[in-house]
């Protein structure tokens, strides 16, 4: 049975920051973003990453879900985590959240869902042998301004072998 592979609005501006949202489509095909999630990083206001993030979207692999259901409640996150989750566990497929917040991945991973952050997809992007350097990714990454634990990053790069 297929996948679902539901993302997260940080994952697609973390790998768009490093010429890497075409990752996404290479490693799981077909990457499904909530409404909310869609809004978010498509506002239409021309952010820094909106334009690549539209392009991903007109070449078909990364689209808008279905919106989620209604229920469970979940009073503590932002609507695109909600959304995921929500869709996930509404879903009869297994599924893969793409999400970098803490909160967020804590409860999906309590609901039993699997989760993978921007620091997992870059090295899955290594192992694929889609980039040469993960280290060199990760460097790109931090001088955007966009952060990541240096332990989760250290991590990803010894299992990576770099």
């Amino acid at each position: 049975m297929a996948r679902l592979v539901l993302t997260d609005a940080s994952p697609l501006i973390g790998l768009s920051r490093v010429d890497g949202l075409e990752w996404l489509g290479a490693l799981f095909g077909t990457v499904w973003m909530p409404p909310e999630v869609r809004q978010e990083v498509l506002p239409g206001r021309n952010l820094p990453d909106e334009a690549s993030i539209a392009a991903a979207e007109a070449a078909g692999w990364l689209r808008q879900s279905t919106p989620a259901p209604a229920a469970p409640e979940l009073p503590d996150l932002d609507e695109g985590e909600t959304a995921c989750i929500r869709i996930a566990l509404a879903n009869p497929r297994p599924s893969l959240l793409l999400m970098d917040e803490r909160a967020g991945r804590a409860i999906a991973i309590g609901q039993g869902l699997q989760v993978a952050g921007t620091a997992a997809i870059i090295g899955m992007a290594k192992t694929r042998g889609l980039i040469g350097s993960a280290r060199e990714r990760f460097s790109r990454l931090h001088r955007s301004d966009f952060r990541i634990s240096a332990q989760v990053i250290e991590t990803v790069l010894k299992r990576v072998g770099e």
